[in-house]
């Protein structure tokens, strides 16, 4: 159940390979394209994003994929993954939201908090007991987001970006 009228959740199934794909390209690009050279973005999105890259993940069970849909289109997703944690992470049985995208057009309409209650849940009833998360040091936007759902840093990583190594801050929120 969402609050946000008109708005559903779904989980992800290999039938959504493609718009995964799809909508992971977009939304990267709208967020990371005008900080990062167009050839690092290429090469990232290449290897990142493919179909049989989406695929591979749906098929991965340590992966749910959630999906926010307004009238039939999709709006953003998340990917959680049941992985070993960073170091700094606190949790006995954490698991990692490893992406939250909205496309533009749906940023500030509660879209990314209603896909973000329902990792929180989905992680509950999987019987975890943190979420943690890369975001990089620049994302001071989604940096914000996540201070509000009460996560807080406990480290860093570095993340390669094409031919870029970037450094990211690792997040996490206890249930």
């Amino acid at each position: 159940m969402t609050r946000n009228p008109g708005l559903t959740i779904r989980r992800g199934t290999l039938a959504d390979a493609r718009l995964l794909s799809e909508l992971g390209t977009v939304t990267f690009s709208e967020t990371f394209a005008a900080d990062n050279t167009a050839e690092d973005m290429a090469a990232y999105i290449a290897t990142s994003f493919s179909v049989e890259q989406q695929t591979r993940e749906l098929e991965d069970p340590a992966s749910i994929f959630l999906i926010g849909e307004v009238g039939g289109h999709a709006a953003g997703y998340a990917r959680l993954y049941a992985s070993e944690p960073e170091k700094g992470v606190e949790g006995t049985n954490p698991i990692e939201l490893v992406r939250l995208y909205v496309s533009r057009e749906w940023l500030g309409r509660g879209i990314g908090a209603e896909i973000m209650r329902a990792c929180i849940d989905e992680a509950k009833h999987a019987g975890h007991d943190s979420v943690w998360l890369g975001v990089w040091e620049r994302n001071v936007r989604a940096q914000a987001f996540y201070r509000k759902w009460n996560f807080r840093t406990v480290g860093e990583h570095m993340f390669r970006l094409g031919a870029d190594l970037q450094r990211d801050l690792i997040m996490e929120r206890r249930l």
